[in-house]
């Protein structure tokens, strides 16, 4: 089930109508988790019991990792969840992947192996509530926060529908505790909520599935050597379009969690505003970056042990970072591109806090107007750097990637134009104004934007958004972050 379908229209407006009758509290929760179930069995039914099985085994996993105080018992089960949760990960997610880079090392050494190709069928969201079990369970060792009281809050916590498929990644006291206590939201939640769904269910369908996609399948899907223009029009075209459908599910995730009372962490902060690829990264998937970052990247050492050592974690997260995104060399390969740009701006980071102090050891403070500017300046050089490591992202192969970089950034012989002129006015009109938009933004979020605007202004964008999302309404393709 999407959000983008008339199925999950009927599904909201039910679940709406049947948490909101006045009934015991436990009772809404069991509602609550029920649709959950039936929300996540609208892609494969079976799955629900390795969600369930998840669940159930964490649950108690960290339960008992709280309490014990043998810390030989207590590494113990911690290995048992990590290999629990990270074991049906590798399986579902990395296990032909895995099969298939073996016989071709096989093979390479001379030895003739050919094994069937295994069949197997990729849960919906099992990355992301993998993540979220996970973090539990790493929580529960470590004493950062306290077990969640029942069984109930925890399935909860973990197969809560808006956040279940594609995130927010919750952490356990982001979303456990407000289970403990009735919940109902105010009028002014559900003011909120249905405006952020409007709002994420217009980027997911009019902008990205509607304007962008078209333009970037073509490009992308192109055999041949393209016009530069051509190349980058469509590697812009993704660069919007991945950035709509993923933050226009999150939107719409944290929208439909506020009609219900709840709050689910925020997750986009205008990421092509992003003045350095630190910043990006603080701004783009923030609940996965923060995830790598505090159990991953400071774990292994973060930048306590010297700069070497922290230019090869930063490398270390990046790549597994791009691995999770789906099991190909070419997600590594972006994963390590981003891992590069972060170690060559700490390393310039570095150097110009050493020559920017004065005789006293004071740091020089820059003016406001240029720096302003200067600012700017970078994003769009990090956005531009960006836009490269989508081409290996969107790519299904490096042969296809390595003949877009070429069109890009050559003049290539026999290169042809795909495009047609409608779709390089809109890709061109759709790109500078999203960026431009994320400029403006960057400081502040869009219901505190849309708080300042006049009533009837908000009233006309919201109209505008709601008639092109009904004459779009064609479009009901998954989001592209379900396949992660």
């Amino acid at each position: 089930m999407v959000f983008n379908s008339y199925t999950f229209i009927v599904f909201f407006l039910v679940m709406m109508g049947l948490y909101n009758l006045p009934i015991s509290w436990k009772s809404r929760k069991i509602i609550l988790l029920l649709g959950s179930y039936l929300f996540y069995a609208a892609w494969n039914p079976p799955f629900i019991l390795l969600l369930w099985l998840s669940t159930v085994v964490d649950f108690f996993v960290g339960r008992a990792l709280y309490t014990q105080e043998n810390k030989a018992k207590k590494k113990l089960l911690l290995v048992v969840s990590l290999i629990g949760n990270l074991g049906m990960l590798c399986f579902f997610k990395y296990g032909a992947f895995l099969l298939e880079n073996f016989v071709t090392v096989v093979n390479a050494l001379g030895m003739d192996y050919h094994p069937a190709k295994p069949n197997i069928i990729l849960p919906a969201g099992i990355s992301f509530y993998t993540f979220t079990t996970l973090c539990y369970t790493i929580d529960m060792y470590k004493k950062e926060s306290k077990p969640v009281k029942s069984m109930l809050d925890f399935s909860l916590f973990v197969t809560f529908f808006p956040h279940l498929v594609a995130g927010p990644i919750v952490r356990p006291p982001q979303l456990a505790p407000q289970f403990e206590s009735p919940k109902k939201a105010t009028a002014q939640q559900i003011y909120e909520g249905l405006f952020l769904l409007s709002l994420g269910l217009f980027m997911k369908v009019v902008l990205a599935d509607g304007m962008l996609a078209s333009p970037a399948d073509t490009v992308f899907g192109a055999q041949k050597s393209l016009h530069t223009l051509d190349a980058w029009l469509g590697v812009l075209a993704f660069s919007g379009q991945i950035f709509f459908d993923f933050a226009g599910y999150s939107t719409c995730a944290i929208g439909v969690a506020a009609c219900m009372g709840f709050t689910l962490p925020e997750n986009f902060k205008y990421p092509y505003a992003a003045t350095g690829f630190s910043d990006f990264w603080r701004r783009w998937h923030i609940t996965l970056s923060a995830w790598l970052r505090d159990y991953l990247y400071i774990p292994i050492g973060g930048n306590r042990k010297g700069p070497f050592r922290t230019y090869i974690n930063l490398m270390i997260t990046m790549l597994l970072g791009g691995l999770w995104h789906g099991a190909n060399w070419t997600f590594v390969v972006w994963g390590a591109l981003h891992g590069l740009y972060l170690c060559i701006e700490k390393l310039i980071q570095d150097m110009s806090k050493k020559s920017s102090l004065d005789e006293n050891g004071s740091v020089a403070l820059p003016d406001q107007k240029k720096n302003m500017s200067w600012g700017f300046m970078k994003a769009m050089f990090v956005f531009f750097l960006v836009n490269v490591t989508w081409v290996f992202f969107r790519a299904p192969d490096f042969t296809s990637a390595w003949r877009l970089l070429l069109s890009m950034f050559s003049s290539v012989k026999d290169s042809k134009a795909v495009l047609p002129s409608l779709d390089v006015l809109v890709v061109a009109i759709v790109i500078v104004l999203m960026v431009l938009f994320h400029w403006r933004m960057r400081n502040t979020s869009v219901l505190q934007a849309a708080a300042k605007m006049p009533a009837w202004l908000l009233g006309i964008v919201w109209s505008a958004m709601l008639i092109l999302l009904i004459l779009s309404q064609e479009s009901s393709g998954s989001f592209i972050y379900f396949q992660f």
